[in-house]
């Protein structure tokens, strides 16, 4: 067990590995896919780069079955993003069943006028790393990463730091979850697909690394207006080029682990300044909450 998080292994039939703790970094923007998707791909070159381009060996069709990424299928992929009006990309770690690493895209028609959701609907990209990667290279690289991810993005917000990464739609699974999630208030339990039709441009809850873009930044005075309501001494605001700004609480991601007592006063203390800004969620991620954990969760920052 790290000093700063607990190892999480979650074991399904045949002791397959189901679920885990590690990282992700995730992304809002609420513009139309075709004005964001060259970001989208110089994000994920990027990421290439950094974990490794043999990493990633699975894609998913639209169907859901898996199939190999081969070349070709890179460049059907790539070229799904350039053209697709709403792509929906997920290619998946090489060593499937090791849950280390995952980039999920899902883009977005924003005039499609034969939806009625889209009032509140953005593009969302989203990678995975595993807690190794960080224990191997540091906080310091992988918040550079992180930025560097974030650079070209036009981003609403975006959120980074420990999650549970696995397959939590699988029956059983989010139960097994549960208990942690309510006991390690710093490791989220994010759903990429249901954010990127809710969340507009409003922000989840603080993580490690808390990306603002516009409109919230400005609301908020801009970074030197947040800078002044955040006092804890381990808390950074770094202005970024675009009128954004990346808030870091820490040098190290952190569970936090409300059984002792360790509710994380720095998350807490930025909860409370974005408060006004927070997304209400109707619904926790993991279904088989009660209504009472869910409350518990969506305001563990701020109750």
């Amino acid at each position: 067990m790290s000093k700063y998080y607990p190892r999480i292994r979650i074991q399904g039939e045949f002791d397959h590995l189901m679920a885990r703790e590690g990282l992700s970094f995730t992304f809002y923007m609420r513009r139309a896919h075709m004005k964001v998707a060259p970001a989208v791909l110089q994000s994920l070159e990027t990421y290439l780069r950094a974990i490794g381009p043999e990493a990633l060996g699975w894609y998913t069709d639209d169907a859901g079955e898996y199939w190999e990424l081969d070349a070709a299928a890179w460049e059907r992929t790539r070229r799904k993003v350039r053209e697709a009006r709403s792509p929906l990309i997920f290619l998946y770690d090489s060593t499937l069943p090791e849950r280390r690493y995952r980039f999920e895209y899902h883009g977005k028609d924003l005039n499609d006028f034969s939806r009625l959701d889209t009032q509140d609907a953005t593009c969302a990209v989203s990678f995975w790393l595993p807690t190794e990667f960080l224990e191997d290279q540091g906080p310091g690289r992988v918040r550079e990463l992180a930025l560097e991810l974030a650079a070209p993005l036009p981003f609403c917000s975006g959120y980074g730091g420990l999650s549970f990464n696995g397959e939590l739609d699988v029956l059983g699974v989010d139960e097994e979850v549960t208990p942690y999630c309510l006991r390690y208030p710093g490791i989220d339990v994010d759903d990429v697909h249901h954010y990127s039709w809710k969340l507009g441009t409003r922000l989840r809850a603080p993580h490690w690394l808390t990306f603002l873009g516009q409109p919230v930044l400005g609301e908020l005075g801009g970074a030197a207006a947040l800078r002044s309501r955040l006092h804890s001494p381990d808390t950074t605001v770094l202005d970024l080029e675009g009128d954004r700004a990346l808030v870091t609480l820490g040098k190290w991601p952190e569970a936090g682990d409300l059984e002792s007592g360790d509710n994380l006063p720095a998350y807490r203390e930025l909860a409370r300044v974005l408060e006004p800004w927070l997304f209400d969620e109707p619904r926790s991620c993991l279904l088989t909450c009660t209504p009472e954990e869910t409350r518990r969760w969506v305001r563990r920052f701020l109750d």
